[in-house]
C-alpha cells in the first residue's frame, strides 16, 4: 500500500462536499463519520448529557491543513476556528518545513501534577521532611483508586515539596503529585488521587489540608517541536530568501525581549494549537493557561518559540511547552465530531497528538511572524477579511467573491462600502 501524502495540490479550489470525500478517503470514514464531519454532528440531546441547561449546539467552521510531516509520517490536520487565513496560512507554513526535511518532534512522559496545598504548619521544613520518610505510603494511597491506569502503565512517578514561607495566608506547604496518566489528559485521575492522599498528609504533619487539585502547569508533559526552512524559499515581495529568514530572526528575538510582542507571538502560536485542541474535543482553556504560564516559568514572559538562522544559512525553529491532551475520555470520546477528527489525524496515543500540536504552533507562528515581518499581515489577510465583511454586509453566497473583489480592489475594506455594494448588487 502506498504511503499517504498530505500535500493536496488544488484542494482549496474544491467543493465542500469534493474536500470531504477526499478527507473521507483518506482517513476511511464511513458514511455516518463523513456526515459528522460536514456538519451532522453533535445533536442537541447528545449536548444535553455534556453540560447543563442545554437549549441547543453551536456551529464553527472546521478546516483541513495540508502539507504535514512529522518524523517522516504525514498528517492531515482538522482544525476548528472562525478567523480567516488561519489554516492557509499554516498549511503554506507545513510546506515550507516540508521542504527542509518535515517536522521533528519529540514528547516527554505524560506526567501530570496534582497539587496539595497544607496550612496551620509551625515548621515547614519538619513537614516536608516527615512526608518524605513516608514518600512510599503516600504514592501506593495515590495508586488506590484507579487499578485501569496502573495496568496501563501509569500511576504515580514522585512527589515533592515547595515550601511558601510567606502569602497572603501565612505560610503553606504545597506538595506536588506526579501521576503518569497515559492516554488521558488526566484532570479526573489527578484530582481523585491528591484526594486520596489529603488526608494522610494531614495526619502526618499536624496541618490542614485545603485546595487539592491538579495543576495546568504542566511542565513534567513537555512537547517539542523543531524545523528547518530552505533560506531561498522565503523569497517574497522585495526581499531576498537570506534577508526573510534574518527579518524572521529578528522579530523572534523581539519577542523573545520584550513581553508586549511576546503576548502577540504566543497568542499566534495558539491560533493554531487551538484550533485542533477544540477539533479533538480536549481542553483548549488548560493548554493556554499552561503555555502562557510556561511563558513566564523564569519569572519574565517571554516567547515560547525560537527562530534563528543556523549555520547553513537556513531558517530554523524551535518550540517547547506543556501539552495535557489526551484521545481517551471526556469530549474526545463523547462529541462525534472530536472522534472523526481524531480518525483523520490518526494519532495512536495522546503523547503522539502533543508532538501533532506542536508541531502546528511551530507552524503557525512561522505563517504569521513571516507575513508580519515581510509584506505585512494585512496582505495575506485581506481576501478572507474581504470575504467577511460581504458576509456581514447581507451579500448573497452568490455575491461573495464578486463584492471582496471589490472592496479590495478600492482598498476600502469597510461595512459601509460592503452594504453599498451589495445594495447595488443586481
Amino acid at each position: 500500500m502506498a504511503e499517504k501524502s498530505s500535500r493536496l495540490a488544488g484542494f482549496y479550489k474544491l467543493s465542500i462536499e469534493e474536500r470531504a470525500q477526499t478527507v473521507a478517503e483518506w482517513a476511511g470514514l464511513d458514511g455516518a463519520e463523513k456526515a459528522a464531519l460536514m456538519g451532522e454532528g453533535l445533536t442537541p440531546e447528545q449536548a444535553n448529557h455534556m453540560i447543563e441547561n442545554v437549549v441547543g449546539t453551536y456551529a464553527l467552521p472546521l478546516g483541513i491543513a495540508a502539507n504535514f510531516q512529522i518524523n517522516g509520517r504525514d498528517y492531515l490536520i482538522p482544525m476548528v476556528v472562525e478567523e480567516p487565513s488561519v489554516v492557509a496560512a499554516i498549511s503554506h507554513a507545513a510546506k515550507l518545513i516540508r521542504e527542509g526535511g518535515g517536522f521533528q518532534a519529540e514528547v516527554t512522559a505524560p506526567v501530570m501534577i496534582g497539587q496539595i496545598q497544607v496550612l496551620d504548619l509551625p515548621d515547614l521544613e519538619a513537614a516536608s521532611a516527615t512526608l518524605e520518610a513516608h514518600r512510599e505510603e503516600l504514592l501506593e494511597q495515590a495508586n488506590c483508586c484507579d487499578p485501569l491506569m496502573l495496568r496501563l502503565g501509569g500511576g504515580a512517578r514522585g512527589i515533592s515539596f515547595r515550601p511558601l514561607p510567606e502569602t497572603p495566608a501565612g505560610p503553606m506547604l504545597v506538595v506536588h503529585l506526579h501521576y503518569d496518566v497515559r492516554d488521558a489528559m488526566g484532570a479526573n485521575t489527578i484530582n481523585t488521587a491528591v484526594e486520596a492522599i489529603a488526608p494522610m498528609v494531614a495526619e502526618l504533619t499536624g496541618g490542614r489540608t485545603n485546595l487539592r487539585i491538579l495543576s495546568n502547569l504542566a511542565d513534567q508533559r513537555l512537547a517539542t517541536a523543531r524545523g528547518v526552512v530552505p533560506a531561498e524559499l522565503l523569497a517574497r515581495g522585495e526581499f531576498t530568501g537570506p534577508e526573510a529568514a534574518q527579518r524572521i530572526a529578528e522579530a523572534n528575538a523581539f519577542a523573545v525581549a520584550d513581553p508586549y510582542r511576546a503576548a502577540t507571538h504566543n497568542k499566534g502560536i495558539m491560533n493554531g494549537i487551538d484550533a485542533v485542541v477544540i477539533a479533538t474535543g480536549n481542553d483548549w482553556r488548560a493548554i493556554e493557561a499552561g503555555a502562557h504560564a510556561y511563558a513566564a516559568r523564569t519569572g519574565r514572559y517571554s516567547a515560547l518559540t525560537d527562530w534563528h538562522v543556523n549555520e547553513n544559512g537556513d531558517l530554523a525553529g524551535e518550540l517547547t511547552l506543556p501539552m495535557a491532551v489526551g484521545t481517551v475520555g471526556g469530549a474526545t470520546r463523547v462529541h462525534p465530531t472530536a472522534q472523526v477528527a481524531l480518525k483523520i489525524l490518526g494519532v495512536g496515543s495522546a503523547q503522539e497528538l502533543a508532538m501533532v500540536l506542536a508541531c502546528v504552533g511551530l507552524a503557525q507562528n512561522l505563517a504569521a511572524i513571516y507575513a508580519l515581518s515581510t509584506v505585512g499581515i494585512q496582505k495575506g489577510h485581506m481576501r478572507l477579511h474581504a470575504r467577511q465583511v460581504a458576509l456581514a454586509a447581507g451579500a448573497r453566497p452568490e455575491q461573495v467573491e464578486a463584492i471582496a473583489s471589490q472592496l479590495i480592489a478600492e482598498g476600502k475594506i469597510l461595512l459601509t462600502r460592503a452594504e453599498e455594494l451589495v445594495r447595488e448588487a443586481p
